[in-house]
């Protein structure tokens, strides 16, 4: 058998190709970034045309092609991995409708007094003290607001799916999805693995018909088989087998051998995410399921932070010009001179503290970002450090959490994504968390996760413990400094913690104040 994999791994921001070995090489990797990642026609809209990325996929399969004729070859199999939480509608031929509503999306549909809902499904999501996160849910929902907004489009819809469900359907002809590869607003039983029924209060909430939901394919079974059309156009042998796998974080997690309780996955990336996997299913919070892990019996118990190192490009639009210009006279990168500037900041930033919510959450749908402790010794700087420090005590928050169901504190952290470059986040993780950190030896976590479990799922490896040990390689360990976690400490436990519930009030007001605006 030939023991390489093409693995396609399509990011927020850019489309990565790869041709992985069985000991986790990269054989030949090409990226393509995106013109335009996402366009707005509305303030807080992210959509793209869903052919866009089959065009990028095709330049970097066709890339590799000129760089290596012959290496698309010498692989066995297909593996793809896309973002999560993206909703594409089709016609009865199967083409988009619209373009794709992507997961940065921020638009709301308000639904007055849950109408969506039987009056039995109130009183159950009432009763468990959930009704805010079902609303919330359902508000967030592609649905509702194609129902009241583009009608026309809502009736010619005959299928509702994630946008990887459209990839699948390009490269293979089966409009077809992994069971580990759904995560979203969807009516999925992440247990069983299977679509909820009609009857499901859950169904009601998120309003997708059935029928219009895609075919599911259990993680290492075969999505399809590369059609002689997409071959033409990419390169790809004819006829090489798509593997179903699962969503980027899913196979980032397997990437950094996280694969038990014993170690925590941090993806530091647009948005940030903890994850620890276990083989028992639970929920890390009400209403959020854990995922099917990307192979067999284990599933991913995951927190999300949905603006995390996405806040850094924020501060450099908004607070950043003076910073660039410094960095520029140095003849260092802005972030190499941030870093330098932190420095000079002592661990919990003379008493500045923020609440990284510049983005919704399943828990705490109506909170908003916050930084308190302002006085006159704090400058921009400060405001950047805090940026940090507040993404680590929300994945702090988010472990502890999560252990609740795993009845297990990890051993290490494994760090990856964009900001794991950054050895002065590392270093606060470590302090704040208290625990070793190590940072994953690749910067493609993701591709290599999903080589993985397409090695696997080919029978290369008996089970994911020695796909771990033969593909995955760690980097720099950085250990905590007791001082500086003992000060750390008592910022999350005296300050951090009570943030939330003293302006929960607060939130509740700015989210109906700012609907109601909308409205009129």
């Amino acid at each position: 058998m030939k023991e390489h994999l093409l693995v396609v791994d399509i990011g927020t921001q850019s489309l990565r190709a790869s041709i992985i070995d069985k000991d986790g090489n990269t054989i030949v990797f090409s990226q393509k970034k995106y013109e335009t990642p996402y366009f707005s026609v509305k303030e807080g809209f992210a959509e793209q045309d869903a052919d866009y990325y089959m065009d990028v996929l095709a330049e970097a399969t066709t890339e590799i092609y000129e760089k290596e004729p012959e290496a698309l070859n010498t692989i066995s199999g297909m593996v793809m991995v896309s973002f999560r939480d993206s909703s594409l509608i089709l016609d009865k031929d199967l083409k988009p409708i619209r373009p794709a509503v992507l997961w940065l999306d921020q638009r709301i549909t308000r639904i007055p007094k849950m109408k969506n809902l039987k009056w039995y499904e109130k009183l159950i999501f009432k009763v468990v003290g959930m009704t805010d996160t079902a609303k919330y849910n359902a508000e967030r929902t592609i649905t509702y607001w194609l129902m009241e907004n583009e009608k026309e489009n809502w009736e010619k819809m005959a299928h509702f799916v994630p946008l990887s469900t459209y990839f699948n359907y390009k490269v293979c002809g089966n409009l077809v999805l992994s069971t580990a590869d759904c995560a979203g607003h969807y009516p999925f039983n992440f247990k069983k693995g299977k679509w909820f029924s009609k009857l499901h209060p859950k169904t009601d909430v998120f309003s997708i018909p059935t029928e219009t939901l895609p075919e599911l394919v259990k993680a290492g079974g075969e999505l399809g088989k590369v059609t002689h059309e997409f071959s033409l156009k990419s390169h790809i042998p004819e006829g090489t087998v798509l593997i179903a796998s699962g969503s980027d974080k899913s196979c980032e997690t397997l990437g950094n051998g996280c694969i038990d309780k014993t170690k925590a996955s941090i993806s530091l990336g647009t948005a940030c995410t903890i994850d620890i996997v276990d083989s028992k299913y639970s929920e890390p919070e009400t209403f959020l399921p854990s995922y099917q892990a990307p192979y067999p019996n284990a599933f991913d118990l995951e927190v999300q932070i949905y603006r995390g190192m996405w806040m850094v490009r924020w501060y450099l639009d908004n607070f950043g010009a003076n910073d660039m210009i410094e960095a520029k006279e140095k003849g260092m990168s802005v972030e190499d001179y941030l870093a330098f500037e932190m420095e000079k900041i002592p661990c919990g930033c003379d008493g500045l503290v923020l609440q990284p919510y510049w983005g919704p959450g399943l828990k705490r749908p109506n909170a908003k970002g916050s930084i308190v402790g302002f006085s006159g010794v704090h400058t921009r700087h400060h405001l950047y450090r805090a940026i940090f420090e507040g993404i680590a005590f929300a994945l702090r928050e988010g472990m502890e959490t999560i252990m609740k169901k795993t009845k297990r504190k990890p051993d290490c952290l494994v760090v990856s994504g964009g900001g794991s470059r950054s050895s002065f986040m590392c270093h606060i993780l470590a302090d704040v968390f208290n625990l070793p950190v190590v940072c994953s030896a690749t910067s493609e976590s993701s591709s290599l996760g999903g080589a993985m479990s397409g090695f696997l799922s080919l029978g290369i490896f008996p089970n994911e413990k020695e796909a771990v040990k033969s593909m995955v390689r760690e980097g720099e360990e950085i250990k905590p400094i007791p001082e500086h976690h003992r000060l750390y400490d008592k910022v999350y436990q005296k300050i951090y913690l009570k943030m939330y519930p003293k302006m929960k009030s607060v939130y509740d007001s700015c989210k109906n104040f700012y609907l109601d605006e909308k409205k009129d």
